[in-house]
């Protein structure tokens, strides 16, 4: 006979909080991303109010891997949007098939942050640091907190800037060793850094437009897995080759 155990006492608090979450998510729905902005000046206040939503982010550790370089000088801008400019090219010589977007937006967003990383602290992580098999799944694991960590703050000064009332644009094509050794010196980033991202902003020079989303069914399981949202790789092909440049780019309510 099984026995019974009382349920545990509701703690102390108000738990559903509705009118803070309807303010959180109108900030959610309306953060959209726009890659060419009007001109404008963001007041340095602006820039420490963001930031300051970013450095309350949650990280593995608590390491707090993460440094954020506030970039205003108009030729700064127009010398590192080039070489995401640049980087548009070589793709498309490539042959890649990826819908790349304008970067040229980003010379003259209003807004302009660069976010480095530092994966020193990957140390502070569960890790071996023995050399072994096992260290390196550790060590790739321990990779994932620090990117997820970095994104947190990313995300969370995304957010703030949507809240301010700014359109948004996170730029993430900067993985390339040569793009980390050219814009690196250029903001004095000390080596053992990496960039990760960049993060534009400012009032939209045309009006920003909701990007598709998953409905909620399609990403929530209860309980177990449910196999109805499972993707084969022939469905994630498929979905490359006939759905990907639509929803990159695309107005939600114009797809078809």
């Amino acid at each position: 006979m099984s026995e019974t155990r009382p349920l545990p006492e509701a703690p102390e608090g108000d738990f559903d909080r509705r009118g803070r979450y309807e303010a959180m998510m109108e900030v959610m729905r309306t953060r959209m991303t726009n890659r060419a902005f009007a001109p404008h000046a963001v007041p340095r206040e602006h820039f420490e109010m963001i930031l300051e939503a970013a450095r309350h982010a949650p990280s593995g550790a608590n390491a707090q891997p993460w440094h954020f370089i506030v970039v205003n000088d108009a030729a700064m801008k127009e010398r590192i949007g080039q070489f995401f400019v640049d980087e548009q090219l070589a793709r498309a010589k490539l042959k890649m098939g990826f819908p790349t977007p304008n970067y040229n937006g980003m010379k003259t967003a209003p807004g302009f942050i660069v976010i480095a990383a530092d994966f020193r602290f990957v140390k502070a992580f569960p890790v071996l640091n023995d050399g072994s098999e096992l260290d390196l799944l550790y060590q790739q694991n321990a990779e994932r907190i620090l990117l997820q960590s970095v994104a947190a703050a990313t995300m969370s000064a995304h957010l703030a800037a949507a809240a301010l009332g700014y359109a948004v644009w996170w730029i993430t094509a900067i993985g390339q060793e040569n793009m980390q050794q050219r814009i690196k010196p250029m903001l004095g980033i000390p080596e053992e850094l990496s960039i990760i991202d960049v993060m534009c902003f400012g009032p939209p020079q045309k009006a920003s437009y909701k990007r598709w989303k998953k409905e909620l069914p399609q990403i929530m399981n209860w309980e177990r897995f449910n196999m109805d949202n499972f993707m084969s790789d022939e469905d994630i092909e498929l979905w490359i080759k006939n759905t990907r440049h639509k929803v990159m780019f695309k107005d939600e309510s114009k797809i078809d």
